[in-house]
Formats: C-alpha cells, structure tokens, sequence
C-alpha cells in the first residue's frame, strides 16, 4: 500500500490506518502518522493491543522510506502469559482526524485549521488474510502453504539487522523503557527482547 500524507502543515492531525476486532477484549494493531509542521519529520507511532490491553507503544521518526524495512516486531510470547492477537477476526480501519491535545509534540502545537480541509490518500492496498466465517478461519496454521505463509514469518538475520538499525537511530520512543507509565516494573515482554 502506498500513503500520500497529509501536506505541508499537518500539526495536530493524525492519518491512521489498523487492523481491530470486536467487543471489550480485542485486538487492534494501530499504525499512526502524527502530523508535524511543515519541514519536520513525520512521526509513526504503532500500538498493539491484545485482548482489550495496550500500553505496547513505540515511535519512530519517518527519515527514511519503510518499503521492506522493519520497523518493530511483535513476537508471540503467550508462553509467559503476554497476550497476542492472534485469535479474534480483525477488519481493517482508516482515519483522518484532529488529536491536537497529543499528537504534535505532546500538544504543544495546535492544528492550523486555516490550512484545511486535510487530506490523506491510499493506493495499491493488496490484502493478503484469512476469511473469518461462521467462528472458523479459512487459514490452516498448520498448512505450510504460500497463501499462509505470513502466519509463520520470521525475520531472516538480515532484516533483524535492518530492524536494530531503526531502532537505533530512528526510535523515539519505546514501551519498554518507560519507567514512568510502568512504575511498578517493565511488562514481562520488554525483558525477552
């Protein structure tokens, strides 16, 4: 999918697209651009939720084009008891709207609303997901087929090596260093990554 971003004087606005399920319990993966003043970098800000619980948020500074870059990896450690969203059908969503009191450095800067309407577009979206009917999945996780083979991918060493260099100059924010928000410790996950 390719995203045309809103232009120039974007502050305040967020252009959104992700995947979420239904009910008090669901699952969403959010992929956020929050807009910036005109020549600052847009800021992608992911969050995953599972099970109704979030807070697995990180940021990052778009310098650089993510075609066939990994940006974040979500492993599934429901062996420890972390949730992962895996297990509801998700649809997905997408939005343009007005989150001035966070999204541009923290709210400090307003949206301009003399620079609207805001627009945001979406080209060339290709899904590759399983249908979901009548409480079965048309996916067989045990197939090992190429129309499945997204519900099994790892990243090879290369891409693990690409994902670190993000992290380290791009992210601006992680979860799992944020003492602050978890005074009481770390999520359990934070410590096997």
């Amino acid at each position: 999918m390719q995203l045309k971003l809103v232009t120039s004087n974007s502050a305040g606005t967020v252009t959104a697209y992700y995947l979420s399920s239904k009910g008090s319990t669901w699952d969403e993966i959010d992929f956020e651009f929050l807009g910036n003043l005109s020549g600052d970098p847009y800021i992608l800000h992911t969050c995953v939720f599972s099970q109704g619980k979030g807070n697995e948020e990180q940021q990052f500074y778009l310098c650089f084009s993510v075609d066939g870059t990994p940006i974040r990896e979500s492993k599934n450690m429901e062996s420890i008891s972390v949730p992962f969203p895996k297990n509801q059908p998700m649809r997905i969503y997408s939005s343009l709207w007005n989150a001035d009191y966070w999204a541009t450095r923290g709210g400090f800067v307003k949206t301009d609303w003399s620079q609207a309407p805001f627009t945001a577009s979406y080209r060339n979206f290709n899904a590759n997901a399983c249908i979901w009917y009548n409480g079965a999945s048309s996916c067989d996780r045990n197939s090992s087929s190429k129309t499945n083979s997204w519900l099994s991918k790892e990243l090879d060493s290369i891409s693990q090596e690409k994902l670190q260099q993000v992290q380290k100059n791009y992210m601006i924010y992680n979860y799992c260093t944020d003492t602050k928000t978890f005074p009481q410790g770390l999520p359990r996950e934070c410590s096997m990554s």
